[in-house]
């Protein structure tokens, strides 16, 4: 008899809803460009993604490099738009870079660095991995480890390293009776820059969001990506 396993996802079950061709290869990478989009205070001026692992080898073929432009403009895996998304990228003023490297064997073989500027000058970088079933990972944020799955409303906060800033962050999570599904703090060095990701069972108000700006350089708050 062959015992099934558990699934963690719904995708893995029925797959995503999604304009094809392939879950890994389109689907997941319209959710790495709107995850890295949402990262973003303003509009992506310019974006180098790099492909690395079957991403790099087989990824043109299956639209990668057009559903990472789709979700760098905020489409869904299901938009009909993704089949132009390059052209519509470039007729907003999003340039676009596409590059073939090697991450080395610590990453996924289909991941994508999006080194990425919004129109004001603020940049970003996001490393994240197609699990398969349209399912992703976030693994970096500017090349801090991180573990972030896209599924929920998540928290992101970039602050200094120093005492108090995680207490202080997840008291006022709890102050709006908001359960933490997961959480995954990093740093550069000691004493230096450092990244929060909470993930939660529902969305922070904006009166949470303000007073997590107070003790924080950067907050983004993501809803859930589908």
């Amino acid at each position: 008899m062959i015992k099934l396993g558990k699934a963690d996802s719904v995708f893995e079950v029925i797959g995503p809803i999604m304009i094809g061709p392939s879950s890994s290869h389109t689907a997941a990478a319209v959710r790495i460009g709107q995850i890295t989009r949402n990262l973003m205070e303003n509009p992506v001026k310019r974006a180098v993604v790099k492909f690395h692992g079957s991403f790099a080898s087989t990824g043109r073929g299956h639209g990668t490099d057009k559903a990472i432009a789709a979700g760098l403009l905020g489409f869904d895996p299901a938009d009909e738009r993704i089949r132009d998304a390059l052209d519509l990228a470039d007729k907003q003023g999003m340039d676009i870079v596409f590059e073939n490297v090697d991450l080395g064997d610590d990453y996924h073989p289909n991941t994508a660095r999006l080194e990425v500027l919004d129109t004001l000058g603020n940049s970003i970088v996001v490393t994240a991995s197609s699990l398969g079933g349209g399912t992703i990972s976030v693994v970096e944020i500017n090349g801090l480890k991180i573990e972030l799955s896209g599924e929920y409303d998540t928290l992101i906060t970039i602050h200094k390293d120093k005492p108090g800033i995680v207490a202080k962050a997840t008291a006022i999570i709890a102050d709006y009776d908001v359960n933490i599904s997961s959480m995954k703090v990093t740093r550069m060095r000691r004493g230096g820059q450092a990244l929060m990701a909470v993930e939660m069972d529902h969305a922070l108000p904006n009166e949470a969001i303000e007073k997590l700006n107070i003790i924080a350089d950067t907050v983004r708050v993501i809803p859930p990506i589908y």
